[in-house]
């Protein structure tokens, strides 16, 4: 069975999120880190990090899985669930080199 990309967009809370994280909200992105990175290593998530918006910054990814329920799953168990608002796209066609 072929993977099924997607392109994750995770919106913060506020413009200004990646400037002036309370120490809470630090802690919950240090865990979100932690928790996405097996998922990097396996190869499961192909890019993850930061966009520098001018408009609004957020988070990114690039997730193949078999399934959209697999992404879904992984989003639900995310530390910063709460904190992000995530968008899921599927990628349309995947140029891999």
């Amino acid at each position: 069975m072929d993977k099924i990309y997607y392109f994750l967009k995770m919106i913060p809370p506020r413009v200004s999120f990646f400037q002036d994280e309370t120490e809470e909200e630090r802690k919950v992105m240090q865990n979100h880190v932690i928790y996405w990175a097996p998922f990097i290593k396996e190869g499961v998530v192909v890019v993850f990090g930061p966009i520098a918006d001018a408009h609004r910054p957020y988070g990114s990814a690039v997730v193949r899985v078999d399934q959209r329920e697999d992404l879904e799953a992984m989003i639900a168990n995310d530390p910063a669930n709460g904190i992000y608002i995530y968008e899921i796209s599927e990628m349309m066609a995947v140029t891999k080199y």
